[in-house]
């Protein structure tokens, strides 16, 4: 279990005291547990020898075994690929890479299926569809690519979906356009990107909903989040992994189409489409494109 889960478990029985420390912690965290025990207490204005309690009611060896387990968690949310690459070159010895690396994705596959409850899904999809106005979505330099996925999905299915793309200065006026009525989806692994968290901190400021969709070492976005979808990202290789997340993404997609509500809404949006596209000769399947190909098509 993370640590930050450890602190917020249900059922956790904390003395006043013991509930300033998690405070103090969650706070700033994970930086307010990287110094001392006794920084810790006394930002927290306890004494130290409450600090050792509480860390060794959470299951904790002492606050050592608390720092190096936290420590271990800062360094799995910073690792590159020039970090990981001679581990991974290590673990690889034998065998063919191309099938073990897709073993690995399977089995990443499996863990992010049985990462959340179905109640997620629910409310994610429920954000999705009960949007009044936009739906915004975000990523960084690789999950963007999986937000443009999930903005041609949605652009059949509802009105008001808005890719932003690639970050730029400019990106950041949309915020003076949106509030409570809009839906704010991002998409953000670790090496969390710096103006990704800043475009949705400052769009929590004016009230958007945010539906995060992360790894388990959770972006900082989590903590603004109303919904927060993790998948798992590592594989056998260098890189993380993003299909666990784009299936995930379909999956969310999928779940909102089967609600009764929503079926009937998007069949009547993507028929109205498929009769633009029909008139258009779009897709080379269109009965009314000689040979499949499209008006200005050459041979």
């Amino acid at each position: 279990m993370a640590i930050r889960d450890a602190l917020t478990q249900p059922g956790l029985m904390l003395t006043p005291s013991e509930t300033k420390i998690v405070q103090a912690l969650l706070a700033d965290y994970p930086r307010s547990g990287l110094g001392t025990a006794a920084s810790l207490a006394k930002r927290a204005g306890v004494s130290d020898p409450t600090v050792v309690r509480l860390v060794v009611k959470l299951g904790y060896d002492g606050f050592p075994d608390f720092q190096a387990r936290l420590l271990e968690e800062v360094e799995a949310r910073l690792h590159s690929p020039l970090l990981m690459l001679e581990a991974k070159r290590r673990s690889a010895a034998g065998g063919n890479a191309a099938f073990d690396y897709l073993a690995s994705v399977a089995r990443s596959l499996d863990e992010t299926s049985a990462a959340l409850p179905a109640q997620s899904y629910d409310r994610a999809a429920e954000l999705i569809w009960g949007a009044r106005r936009q739906v915004v979505l975000l990523g960084g330099r690789f999950s963007r690519n999986v937000a443009t996925m999930l903005a041609g999905y949605l652009v059949q299915l509802r009105q008001g979906v808005r890719d932003i793309g690639v970050l730029s200065p400019e990106t950041f006026d949309l915020l003076v356009d949106l509030d409570k009525r809009d839906l704010l989806i991002v998409f953000d692994y670790r090496r969390y990107q710096s103006d990704v968290i800043a475009f949705a901190t400052q769009a929590a400021r004016g009230g958007v909903r945010i539906l995060l969709f992360t790894d388990p070492w959770l972006s900082p976005i989590a903590e603004l989040a109303e919904v927060t979808m993790i998948s798992s990202i590592v594989v056998d290789s260098p890189y993380d992994t993003l299909a666990p997340a784009v299936a995930q993404m379909e999956a969310v997609v999928a779940h909102g189409m089967s609600l009764a509500p929503h079926t009937s809404a998007g069949r009547a949006r993507i028929e109205a489409l498929e009769r633009v596209r029909h008139a258009n000769a779009v897709t080379l399947d269109d009965p009314a494109t000689p040979s499949g190909r499209g008006p200005m098509q050459t041979p």
